[in-house]
């Protein structure tokens, strides 16, 4: 369609503000809902990507039970709780498994450096826990494995907490009391977005707020209860090609076999928390597709009875264009050019509307928002597409008037 046709349906549509606005209507909403919907599904997608990188999608978890005394204490007749021999044992039998990570909390009594006296938690971790868990630091380094074998009193700290113990000062090469041991600060953590704090139930790690020490000077260092778990968690990480359901399976039975059967860890599998989110999001879009679908039908509807109007009530108008030559084909392409501008401009107020919407909802809800070149065209394209669908049979009537009877109407 050329420049003139366009300017002379907008002129044609400027003529009648107050039906062009309202079936303008339909066509916003329907694609705002849809903007609004993928923008708010593509952020959920990724935060929940983010979030599960946490976890590790290549590992597979085993968390010891938190019990009550009376009921630990019956555990352990059984069994003697997760340990670093787990861990060995799951390295050489789950099937895919490169590498173990082990973490264990340090009870904090005292967490201060020079006069500043915080709060804080405390692990003890293996070198691998930074790989495992996606950690990189942003000053100074991780732990190597001469750290742990030497039982050197060093530290990584996250980046909050380095901030609340020497404020504006570099951390690394300071010193921090933990309990009664002093520690030489060696890294800091690069800082992570709060976000939440779990993801579908599972508890995520605010490291920015955490102390790390070397797994083995963690045990030499600071006393733990006999009674105690060796190891709070233990990460498995697989190479590419494992499948995390079937290594979980592996994992699963030689844990209870390990421990006599006994119901004292939980196993996280990170993969199948984030396919069942998505499965989750998949509902939701497929709902919120089918409102958008609905909108954008009834916006269809409504260009179709506007050009159904404007074919009766400018018959006289058609029959004399017939009459002086104009084709058929012309005349269709007069009407589609009007159908066009209305599917256009809702499409565009329909963008922008749907970008306040997803704002919105993400500053209500707690929510991220993300934007895709493809999420956009789908929706435009989807606004015109229905437009232009839904002009063509006005168009064809208009087309298929006889110019002698048009130019006798009343219109």
């Amino acid at each position: 369609m050329n420049r003139a046709l366009i300017l002379e349906a907008v002129t044609e549509l400027k003529r009648r503000k107050l039906r062009t606005g309202l079936t303008l209507l339909g066509m916003i909403f329907g694609v705002a809902a849809i903007v609004a919907m993928l923008a708010v599904g593509e952020g959920s997608r990724r935060e929940a990507l983010r979030l599960v990188s946490e976890l590790g999608l290549d590992n597979v978890i085993v968390e010891s039970k938190a019990m009550d005394p009376e009921r630990l204490k019956e555990v352990r007749v059984r069994s003697l709780g997760l340990s670093g021999a787990d861990g060995d044992a799951a390295l050489s039998v789950v099937p895919g498994a490169v590498s173990v990570a082990l973490k264990k909390e340090i009870k904090v009594d005292l967490l201060v450096s020079g006069e500043n006296v915080v709060e804080g938690r405390a692990f003890a971790v293996s070198p691998g826990y930074a790989e495992h868990g996606a950690l990189r630091t942003t000053a100074g380094r991780w732990f190597t494995p001469e750290d742990g074998a030497t039982l050197a009193p060093v530290c990584v700290v996250g980046a909050r907490l380095a901030k609340s113990l020497f404020g504006e000062l570099d951390a690394v090469g300071q010193r921090v009391k933990l309990n009664h041991v002093w520690l030489e600060v060696v890294g800091v953590l690069a800082s992570r977005s709060p976000g939440k704090a779990d993801f579908e139930g599972v508890k995520l790690g605010l490291d920015d707020e955490r102390l790390f020490v070397p797994w083995e000077s963690g045990r030499a260092r600071f006393g733990f209860k006999v009674i105690e778990d060796e190891v709070d968690s233990l990460s498995v990480r697989l190479d590419g090609k494992a499948s995390p359901d079937n290594a979980a399976r592996v994992l699963q039975r030689l844990i209870s076999e390990r421990h006599a059967g006994a119901d004292d860890t939980n196993l996280i599998v990170p993969m199948g928390l984030y396919r069942q989110n998505q499965q989750t999001q998949r509902i939701f879009t497929i709902v919120m597709s089918s409102i958008a679908a609905v909108s954008l039908l009834v916006g269809g509807i409504g260009i179709m009875n506007i050009m159904l109007a404007n074919v009766l009530e400018r018959r006289r108008e058609v029959g004399l264009k017939r009459a002086l030559g104009a084709r058929r084909r012309d005349v269709v392409e007069q009407f589609l050019a009007e159908a066009l501008v209305i599917a256009v401009s809702g499409a565009l107020l329909g963008v922008v509307l749907g970008a306040v919407a997803a704002y919105s909802i993400a500053a209500l809800a707690g929510w991220s928002v993300a934007w895709s070149p493809l999420s956009l065209a789908v929706a435009v394209l989807s606004c015109v597409g229905v437009g232009l669908a839904f002009g063509v049979f006005p168009a064809r009537q208009a087309a298929a008037l006889d110019p002698i009877a048009a130019l006798r109407s009343d219109g």
